[in-house]
């Protein structure tokens, strides 16, 4: 570099002379705006760097910006996600707080409409085995609950207390293996014992008149077992006829599904089986009558020759006449009744009377009357 200079110093010397000349001459030189020359240029120069640098700066504001909002964002999800979560579970929760009320509204109402004794009792576990049909409430001994108590819902029967604990006690369903019932049927009031099978199912046994006893006919308790007070439905019966002297009976118990809250009945008093419901009859619509025709001076009358207005009235203006013309007067005396075979008597039209001044065939032509005297 050096010896570049040292070789051309005085193209260099010349060079920077001009320069500083145009440099004075562009400070001395203004515009119509009264703008130095050497502003502009300078300006000019500057502001590409400048609008570069102002990008650039923007840019990574905006990246920079961005970068802590999304986090700010992504912290604020995550609340959100935890307080929807939370609302959620707080929902489900009031949803079956809300279905527990209504059930324990339910099952109040049915209390206070039977006459036996009840104390409400929460289902809190079930068996363990797979084919297991107990469960367990939370009413025990200290409450005064006792063995062989009957368990009902506003539905049916569900069960009876097989054991009683202090603080909980243990319910055998009607589906268990072993569970006997007295039921009797609603219509026929044909009486059986319900048994339970272990399945879903029931079975009946020692039915007293299997010809009576009709398909989907409701079952009734019968209070004959001495646990469950009379009236309580159980369910319906299903028919199946083998032959002509076997039958089948099944019986789908109706209270055990969704099973939650139950009442224990602790004083039973036997009710009365509701009457079946009658078939729904069909809706009679009276019209209203007829509006009366407006009279006519030239109708017929009614009851005339030819004329009625039913052949009820017709066929009775015929018996009228024949009596009349029989001599038999209908509402009298009893007598010889009119013969009704024979034709009805034409009507006679009445001779018509001569005319004045026309003799009469076969007399003499009467003779004229004088006139009488004017008196004077």
């Amino acid at each position: 570099m050096e010896s570049f200079l040292a070789r051309f110093r005085h193209i260099t010397v010349l060079l920077l002379l001009l320069m500083a000349q145009l440099l004075l001459l562009a400070y001395q030189v203004k515009t119509n705006q009264e703008v130095r020359l050497i502003r502009i240029w300078a300006v000019t120069a500057v502001t590409p760097l400048a609008r570069a640098v102002e990008s650039v700066s923007v840019y990574w504001n905006n990246v920079f910006t961005t970068l802590v909002r999304q986090r700010e964002v992504l912290s604020e999800n995550e609340r959100l996600k935890g307080e929807v979560s939370k609302l959620r579970i707080e929902n489900q929760y009031l949803q079956g707080e809300l279905a527990t009320a209504d059930r324990a509204k339910v099952l109040l109402a049915f209390a206070q409409t039977i006459p036996s004794k009840t104390k409400a009792a929460r289902i809190i576990g079930s068996g363990t085995g797979s084919n297991a049909r107990v469960v367990y409430v939370d009413r025990g001994s200290a409450d005064g609950i006792a063995r062989n108590m009957a368990v009902v819902t506003s539905k049916g029967i569900v069960g009876k207390v097989a054991s009683a604990y202090p603080t909980a006690s243990l319910v055998t369903l009607v589906t268990q293996q072993g569970f006997v019932a007295g039921v009797v049927s609603q219509v026929s009031r044909v009486q059986a014992i319900l048994r339970g099978t272990g399945s879903d199912l029931c079975t009946l046994d020692y039915v007293r008149n299997p010809f009576a006893l009709q398909d989907k006919e409701w079952l009734y308790t019968s209070g004959e077992d001495r646990v469950f007070p009379k009236g309580f439905p159980v369910g319906q019966v299903r028919v199946t006829k083998k032959s002509n002297t076997e039958f089948e009976f099944k019986v789908q118990p109706v209270a055990l599904d969704h099973l939650e809250e139950v009442l224990i009945v602790v004083e039973g008093i036997h009710g009365a089986i509701p009457d079946p419901a009658p078939a729904p009859s069909q809706e009679v619509v009276i019209l209203p009558p007829p509006p009366p025709a407006p009279a006519s001076a030239e109708a017929p009358a009614a009851g005339a020759e030819g004329f009625g207005s039913t052949d009820a009235d017709r066929l009775r203006e015929k018996y009228r006449k024949l009596g009349e013309a029989q001599g038999h007067t209908y509402g009298g005396s009893p007598g010889r009744p009119p013969d009704f075979n024979k034709a009805v008597p034409s009507a006679q039209p009445k001779p018509a009377s001569a005319a004045p001044g026309k003799p009469e065939e076969g007399k003499p032509p009467a003779a004229p009357k004088e006139p009488a005297p004017v008196k004077p």
